[in-house]
């Protein structure tokens, strides 16, 4: 194939606006931004997890809490029940003696359940705390998500702002050189990992950086400067007089 000098540095000029592109975008994808709000958010996710199985552990121990005031006030009914017969006077000595049994085992038994009802007050109350850390931790990741999200965007906006410049640049420096030589380089670019061309300095193709041996130097050196020379390693577009 044979392409002007001009053509050829056009098309050495857009391997090295390929590059730029190829780096930005690297870049773009690899922003500590991503990593952290990866991070963060999986700590938030974690958070909101453990304060929803707090929440439902709060509701259980709610109603083991009604349980054990219902128990105390069945308790209470039965102690009041009793000292009013026991202060009615009209119980004869043994069912006051039965009376006052019953009174202390009663008294005894809501000591036992009003332990339990505080018991569970205190679990309650650690729940809530609980949930009040986790609803806090929630909200700072919150915060810090935002924060890292706009991080991220401003950044992202910078590079596609300078992506769009050297899209533009790209073209223009396209724009009048053939479409058989675009063509050649856009299939060799696709296939060699991004590489399209390459200049030759000092005997070395700038793609592969391997040197180039002094017979085919010669033949190189020695062929007309339209003609399209391909590196014989890598096999881009070798562009000569950089």
């Amino acid at each position: 194939m044979k392409a002007s000098p001009h053509d050829q540095r056009q098309i050495l000029n857009t391997a090295s606006l390929d590059q730029r592109t190829t780096a930005l975008n690297h870049k773009a994808q690899t922003l500590a931004e991503h990593a952290l709000l990866a991070n963060v958010t999986t700590k938030s996710h974690n958070a909101r997890d453990l304060r929803i199985g707090a929440q439902t552990e709060l509701s259980d121990v709610k109603r083991e809490l009604l349980r054990a005031e219902a128990d105390v006030e069945q308790i209470v009914m039965r102690i009041t029940r009793d000292e009013a017969r026991l202060n009615g006077g009209s119980a004869t000595p043994k069912e006051l003696e039965q009376l006052q049994h019953e009174v202390g085992t009663l008294s005894a038994r809501r000591a036992e359940l009003e332990e339990v009802e505080l018991e569970v007050m205190m679990r309650i109350d650690d729940i809530n705390a609980r949930i009040s850390e986790l609803s806090e931790q929630e909200a700072n990741f919150a915060t810090e998500i935002v924060d890292l999200e706009i991080r991220k965007e401003n950044a992202l906006a910078a590079f596609n702002s300078e992506l769009e410049i050297i899209s533009k640049e790209r073209s223009e420096t396209l724009v009048s050189v053939s479409q058989e030589l675009i063509a050649l380089y856009e299939k060799i670019r696709t296939s060699n990992n991004g590489t399209g061309a390459a200049a030759l300095i000092a005997g070395s193709c700038n793609g592969c950086h391997l040197s180039i041996n002094a017979v085919e130097l010669k033949r190189i050196i020695d062929v007309a400067e339209d003609e399209v020379i391909r590196c014989e390693e890598c096999r881009c577009i070798l562009v000569r007089g950089v």
